[in-house]
This record gives structure tokens, C-alpha cells and sequence, in this order.
């Protein structure tokens, strides 16, 4: 672990080098690399205060561990150690302090965290406000902080929204787009929106972004102040293929722009995640490189502090290490090429030759549908046998309970949404009875051998009964029935995204601001449960989803709204919109 000293002077060059490089000392028509990605601070797995909660990989199981990180005003990162129940928070300019461990409260179970003033808000399916509940955070201490909820936010802040919006923590699209009749034969829309992000921005404080699309490939940024609608900057941001998620992150202390962008090609392989920095007068610097690939599936991967720093959150097996990224300067370019190294094609326990029989049900995209939406909207009541004694059997390995959060407390009352149970299966109909019938739902111990005495699905089961099959098939082996999509954007509703020996996605559609928007059987990301999620597309390729076709969908040609762009006040507007919007700040 580099030392605080080692870091300042790696971060000093870093800024040295790109102040060189955009001062003329450097000329090149090439890109030139400026400084390697640096390890911050690292946590190995475990409960301390310099440790986190790591869940381990299995059959099915992808690797498990913080979900995001963000900063303060002040630079400091936070952490979100959700699987220990709390937010460490840390100086990357001290990383051999111990991190502050802030402990959330007990019924706050989040995938997302940002800080703004004061305020850590958290997302867990709503944004969700918390502050200390007696002692002061604003120092680095080693005694815990309790937090508590002060106030829950609606989705009417759009500072909040976009803020969370940025990496995919929002509202699904409505269900009726993808189940009522009316609409699931509307033809796929494939020209972008325009869209309009609102960032509470270090330097230059409260400013809304309108992305304007040109052309597959290029969108038009205007950057102006919500205050008084004065101009801050206009930026041209091009990739070679085509754009996927366009997020407007951040103004730095110097004037300094910086954008998340994917460029998604017509090929799986060669997706990329990158941010890229403009300078004050809307010239681009060059880009930070973010390497996703051979990591697991997070939320909040990147954050800026003040000074233009980009930090990622980085999981291993064995450890979380928050990385400083490395910055590329581009001399002049006028197009972002980033070509990501092929990332290791080694997956788990590939089975090709799936040798059951499966039974399938007649199944077409609307029943694939139909049938998912069943799994998440499932409304039943938790009976004091479904819920299991009190206190509940422990997992081993790590700090959870055989029931699935989202049941925790929710005994006599309904509840929604089909439980995660690890190593189960079956249809709607099947859990139902079981249900009746007083089993325990749902298992999360995923580490424990599967249990008889529960019910649920886990991922795998859920598409494996979507798609009507009598028989579980396995991450591993769902390259057995399902042909692996070459070009992404042709996934449509019912398709999947599979990464085989880990975790898998029923794909619903693309969302107006280019994400992919699915439907998982999941411990993290859902709670515990059956529920929709949003992710951007080019992270999930980069880990090693791969879109794949179910060959066994009867009259695969019908066509459902796969892309529906009506507006949303969280990421689209109209072109009247954008023009109202700018005489009321005018």
C-alpha cells in the first residue's frame, strides 16, 4: 500500500504532467500516456475498520462487495460497505489513517451513495437522506457514527435525480411500454433524445447540462449556470462507434469539464468506459481510461474530487482498492478512440452440452415479459412460517442471515416481488403453493449448500422460467440454448445478458438515456428479490456479460418497444422543453 507521502508525490506529478502537456512542453499528434493508474487505499475483506464486506464467487454467484463511492466538498472519499451495514469514509491524502466508520441505519439497505453539503444520500429503489444522529462527521475519528434518516427526498429534486441517475440508479420506464397491447408493437426508435442532466458542480456550482445528439457517434454539450442561465462552457465529445450512456459529472476548481461516456461498437469485445476532461474553454485534454474489465458488477465505479482527481472502486476476491486513474492526454483529437486491451475470455464451468431435456411451453417476447413482470409484481403476504424464527440462521463466511433483507420486519404483512433463493426453481405457480404451504422464502447464503426447506428463484431459475422451461439451466449452461449476440444494440425484450459461471439478466430495453434497463433475480442489487435495474450497457459488456437469443422463442420477429423515448423530467426533455426551460432562466 503506497504510503500518504508516495501518494501526494504521484498525484503531484500527475498534475505536473498534464499541466506540461496542456502548456505545449508535450507535442504530439498521438496520444501520450501521462501517469499509470495508482492505488489509493485498499480494504481487505472482513469487518474492521480497514476491511469491507466481500462476498465470495460461486456457481451462479458473482463476486460481492462495495457498491459505490462518491467524495465530499472537502475531498474526502466515501465508501459504501453495504454487506457490513455501513459508509467508511477516508482522506485519500492520509491513507494510512483509518477510515471513519459511519453505521447506517438498520432498515437502510442502499446500492448507491452521494454526498451533497451536509447530506449523504443513499438509493436504495428511493433516495433516502442521512445525517449523524448525535456526533459530528466532519473529522476523520475512529469511533463509529450512528446515522439516521432525516428526511426521505422525492424524485422532484433533479440535482438528486441526475445525480443518481449517472450510473443507473433510477426509476424503471413504466411497465405498460413493454405489456399493454397498445404499445407493445410501437416500432424501435433509434434516433437519441436530447436530454438534460443537472449537476451541483465543485467548481462552478449549480449548472444544467443539455445533451444535444448530432449523430450516432457525437452529441453537442451545453453547459450553463442554473442561476442566471450564463454560458459556462459548449463541448463536442465524438467516439468512433457509437454512444452509449453521456453523463455530465463535474466541473473541478480549476474550470475543468468532465464527462462519462461509453463507446459500444457493433462487437461486444471492444466496449469502453471512459471520462473525459475538457478544459475551461471546451477543448478537450484527453481521457481517463476506467478498467472495469476482470471486475465485478458495481455501481457508483467513479468519482471526482475538487481537484480533478478520478477515482475508481476497483473489487478482487480477496480485496476493494480505490484507484486513482491515470490520465491520457489526446493532442488535438477531435474523435476519443479508446480500444480497450480483449479482456480474458476464461469463463467458469461453461457447460456447451447440456445433456436434460427440457420441456418448454409455447413462448413468445410478450409471454417472456409478461411472465418477469409476474415475478416482480407478485403480491403476497409473509406469514410468520414464510418468515422463519427470529433470530434467523447465519450465513457462513460473512455478516448475513438466511432471509432476504426485504423481508426483515415485514412478517403478517404483503410484500412484493419473488424472494432470491439460492439454488431454487420453479414457475409463479410452483412458489405460490409452497408459499401456501408455509415454507421459508427465499435463501441469500449463497456460500451454504442450497437449502429443500425454501422458495424463490435465483438468477438463473428466473430465466429459466421467463423463458418457459422445465428445467433449470444454469448460467453455465445457458450457451447451450441461447446464441451469443455479436452486436449488442441488437439486443431486444425477452434477450438476456449472461455472464456464464457467475450472473445473469433478463434484458427488457434500452432506456431513453442509452442504458440498458433488465429485470434480475439478484442479493445485491435487489435486496433479495425479484426487481427491474438499470446499468450502463458498456460496463456490463466490459465485465464480461455477454448478450445471448433463447433459440427456443416462438415467432421471434414480433416486435416490442424495445426504446421508448417519451419525455421524463430525470433525463429527457423535448426540444420546446429545452427552450422553455432556458427563458425561465434567462
Amino acid at each position: 500500500m503506497a504510503s500518504a507521502q508516495d501518494f501526494e508525490v504521484k498525484m503531484f506529478r500527475l498534475r505536473c504532467a498534464a499541466w506540461i502537456v496542456s502548456c505545449g512542453a508535450i507535442i504530439a499528434s498521438a496520444s501520450v500516456a501521462v501517469a499509470d493508474d495508482t492505488i489509493i487505499k485498499q480494504f481487505f475483506s472482513g469487518t474492521g475498520a480497514d476491511a469491507v464486506g466481500i462476498v465470495e464467487a460461486g456457481e451462479d454467484i458473482e463476486l460481492s462487495g462495495p457498491q459505490a463511492l462518491t467524495l465530499d466538498k472537502d475531498g474526502n472519499v466515501f465508501l459504501l460497505d453495504q454487506i457490513n451495514g455501513r459508509i467508511l469514509k477516508f482522506d485519500p491524502r492520509q491513507p494510512g489513517e483509518q477510515p471513519a466508520i459511519l453505521k447506517m441505519p438498520d432498515d437502510v439497505q442502499p446500492t448507491d451513495i452521494v454526498v451533497r453539503a451536509d447530506d449523504i444520500l443513499v438509493w436504495d429503489g428511493s433516495v433516502r437522506t442521512l445525517k449523524a444522529a448525535a456526533q459530528s462527521t466532519r473529522g476523520i475519528s475512529t469511533e463509529p457514527v450512528t446515522l439516521e434518516e432525516v428526511i426521505t427526498r422525492g424524485i422532484e429534486d433533479p440535482f438528486v435525480t441526475s445525480a443518481f441517475a449517472q450510473m443507473g440508479s433510477q426509476l424503471p420506464g413504466a411497465a405498460s411500454e413493454l405489456l399493454d397491447e397498445s404499445t407493445r408493437a410501437v416500432t424501435i426508435t433509434k434516433k437519441r433524445p436530447l436530454s438534460r442532466q443537472f449537476v451541483a458542480s465543485r467548481g462552478k456550482g449549480s449548472v444544467v447540462a443539455d445533451v444535444v445528439p448530432k449523430t450516432d457517434s457525437s452529441v453537442h454539450i451545453e453547459v450553463r449556470s442554473k442561476d442566471d442561465n450564463a454560458r459556462v462552457a459548449e463541448l463536442d465529445l465524438r467516439v468512433r462507434n457509437r454512444l452509449g450512456a453521456v453523463e455530465f459529472l463535474e466541473v473541478d476548481n480549476n474550470g475543468r469539464l468532465y464527462v462519462l461516456a461509453e463507446d459500444i461498437p457493433e462487437s461486444t469485445r471492444q466496449a469502453s468506459t471512459f471520462v473525459a476532461r475538457f478544459k475551461p474553454d471546451g477543448k478537450l485534454e484527453g481521457v481517463y481510461e476506467l478498467p472495469l474489465a476482470n471486475t465485478p458488477l458495481t455501481r457508483r465505479f467513479v468519482a471526482i474530487s475538487g481537484d480533478g482527481d478520478v477515482f475508481f472502486l476497483r473489487t478482487k476476491a480477496d480485496s476493494v482498492a480505490v484507484v486513482g486513474v491515470g490520465f491520457r492526454q489526446l493532442a488535438n483529437a477531435q474523435m476519443i478512440d479508446v480500444r480497450p486491451l480483449r479482456q480474458d475470455g476464461t469463463l467458469v464451468g461453461i457447460t456447451k452440452n447440456f445433456g436434460a431435456i427440457a420441456a418448454i411451453r409455447p413462448s413468445n417476447r410478450q409471454q417472456v415479459v409478461e411472465t418477469a413482470f409476474a415475478f416482480e409484481g407478485l403480491q403476497w403476504n409473509l406469514t410468520p412460517a414464510n418468515y422463519g424464527s427470529d433470530p434467523d440462521s447465519a450465513c457462513s463466511g460473512f455478516s448475513r442471515i438466511r432471509r432476504p433483507w426485504y423481508l426483515q420486519g415485514k412478517v403478517n404483512q404483503q410484500v412484493r416481488g419473488v424472494p432470491y433463493c439460492w439454488g431454487c426453481h420453479g414457475s409463479l405457480a410452483s412458489f405460490r403453493a409452497q408459499i401456501d404451504r408455509g415454507i421459508k422464502a427465499g435463501n441469500v447464503c449463497t456460500r451454504d449448500t442450497p437449502r429443500g426447506d425454501v422458495a424463490g428463484v435465483d438468477c438463473s431459475a428466473f430465466v429459466s422460467a421467463t423463458w418457459g422451461l422445465s428445467v433449470h439451466y444454469t448460467t453455465a449452461a445457458i450457451p447451450a440454448i441461447a446464441r451469443p449476440l455479436e452486436n449488442p444494440w441488437d439486443l431486444r425484450p425477452g434477450d438476456a445478458l449472461n455472464k456464464a459461471g457467475s450472473h445473469v439478466m433478463l434484458f427488457l430495453r434500452f432506456t431513453p438515456d442509452r442504458k440498458a434497463e433488465v429485470m434480475e433475480a439478484s442479493t445485491g442489487g435487489c435486496n433479495g428479490r425479484v426487481c427491474r435495474n438499470v446499468y450502463p450497457l458498456a460496463a456490463l459488456l466490459a465485465r464480461g456479460y455477454v448478450p445471448v437469443r433463447f433459440r427456443g422463442l416462438a415467432d421471434d420477429q414480433m416486435v416490442v418497444s424495445a426504446e421508448t423515448y417519451k419525455d421524463d423530467a430525470a433525463t429527457s426533455i423535448s426540444k420546446k422543453a429545452i427552450a422553455a426551460g432556458n427563458n425561465v432562466h434567462r
